[in-house]
């Protein structure tokens, strides 16, 4: 059986086939691509021509009964999160959103002031994230926090994953204001505890009901029957998947605009005792400040190398000549470097009664055993493998994968396909990460 994934980004659309074999695992076998056009007003054109480059790669019709479409084309949900206190509620709801197709314009702790207010209505966001109190505890700060939200009149859903105790009282406040309201379980339901997976798939769905607003994807939802996800929220899915089948991994995706960073580990047990906040098994950041096209000049400012300014006249999108392939090289290592190092825990020291003691805060990724690079700059540029390789340091002021982590290039592009994928097919998704990984560290 054939099937269908359009990946509907912000630059570029991608389609791929695979043939769902009897063994049980996905042959990625036909892929095209076509530039998004989402300024021609209509995304459709540019799928179809994805979709049409595929075909004219392959010597007979396909047959594709299933269509599966992740995007990132209208943009992500514009999101404000408010919680009790920062450490606790207020983050764990942020890590929640983060990979679901939000984007956290705000985020509040304890009780909303009116400068607060003023600011969610400027921001006007597509879903407002109401957390607080582990279940059983604080009550009065997050039903006034109820209250001025619902006063603000705005038409975005609230998603409430606070103290289950007031959940009839929040739900009512905002059904007395004809506000919808949306319950999940308590993100931060006990101290210590962090539980953003069902959070993170009403998002999700909410993100579905939202992307049709893209210019002619309502054209694309009816190709299918299946929900449209968040291009993020595959990529962190497949993540998830591969790291159930092969060991804890690291995702790092370099675009033009923004690198992306994916983690799936619990960390390792020599620093587990040190951590100073508990942190999801499954993180992604989003630095939207580094990129090696749109966002170039930032990462020659970041890395104090003022002699790659001149460089800059080279860049061009899609590099070909030996000069722009070496800056657009040099622009993927520095991105990758600061990205990591952002995405990683921190160890500082920290001066107590009985001494001084090492503490973290942040991602522990020692334990990580595999690095996967996907995304264009890593995958079309050569040296990609390389540069993954020297960020594995180990623990030092960072706590990154160490010299053992094998490194995976994801050259035919599909990682972020098969996570697509994943919602329907977890077992063949699980299968078809297994072969890739066992071929690509046969021709390492």
């Amino acid at each position: 059986m054939d099937i269908l994934t359009i990946e509907v980004g912000s630059t570029i659309t991608k389609a791929n086939a695979f043939r769902l074999l009897p063994e049980g695992r996905f042959d990625p076998f036909a892929q095209g691509v076509a530039a998004t056009t989402v300024e021609a007003g209509d995304v459709y054109i540019g799928a179809n021509a994805a979709m049409a480059d595929l075909m004219a790669s392959l010597q007979a019709p396909l047959d594709y009964p299933e269509i599966h479409l992740n995007s990132s084309a209208a943009g992500g949900l514009r999101m404000t999160v408010h919680g009790l206190t920062y450490n606790m509620t207020a983050r764990a709801a942020r890590e929640a959103a983060l990979g679901a197709g939000a984007i956290i314009k705000m985020v509040t702790a304890g009780l909303l002031e009116d400068h607060d207010l003023a600011q969610i209505r400027e921001i006007n966001p597509n879903i407002i994230l109401l957390a607080g109190g582990v279940d059983y505890g604080e009550k009065n700060i997050v039903l006034r926090n109820a209250e001025k939200l619902a006063s603000l009149g705005l038409e975005a859903p609230l998603l409430y994953a606070g103290n289950i105790a007031i959940r009839a009282q929040v739900c009512q406040i905002f059904n007395n204001c004809g506000q919808e309201v949306l319950v999940t379980d308590n993100v931060f339901p006990d101290v210590d505890v962090l539980n953003v997976e069902p959070v993170r798939e009403l998002i999700q769905d909410v993100f579905n009901r939202h992307i049709i607003h893209a210019p002619g994807m309502q054209r694309l939802r009816e190709l299918t029957d299946q929900p449209i996800l968040p291009t993020p929220g595959a990529v962190l899915k497949g993540a998830e998947l591969f790291a159930e089948e092969m060991g804890d991994v690291l995702v790092v995706d370099v675009g033009g605009a923004t690198t992306d960073v994916h983690s799936v580990t619990d960390g390792s047990l020599e620093w587990a005792a040190r951590m100073t906040e508990p942190e999801p098994r499954a993180k992604r950041t989003v630095e939207g400040d580094l990129g090696v096209f749109v966002n170039a000049r930032n990462v020659v400012n970041l890395s104090k190398e003022p002699e790659w300014e001149d460089r800059l006249d080279d860049l061009e999108a899609m590099p070909t000549t030996d000069r722009q392939i070496e800056l657009t090289r040099w622009l993927t290592k520095r991105a990758v470097q600061t990205a990591i190092r952002r995405h990683a825990g921190v160890v500082s020291d920290l001066y107590t009664p009985t001494g001084k003691k090492q503490v973290v805060k942040g991602k522990d990724l020692t334990a990580i055993r595999f690095l996967v690079g996907t995304g264009g700059a890593l995958t079309r540029i050569p040296g990609g493998k390389q540069i993954l390789e020297e960020i594995c340091t180990g623990a030092g002021k960072y706590l990154l994968p160490t010299s053992d982590a094998e490194v995976l290039i994801d050259r035919e592009y599909r990682f972020s396909a098969l996570g697509t994928l994943a919602h329907q097919y977890p077992e063949e998704v699980r299968a078809t990460f297994r072969h890739w990984a066992d071929r690509e560290r046969k021709k390492n």
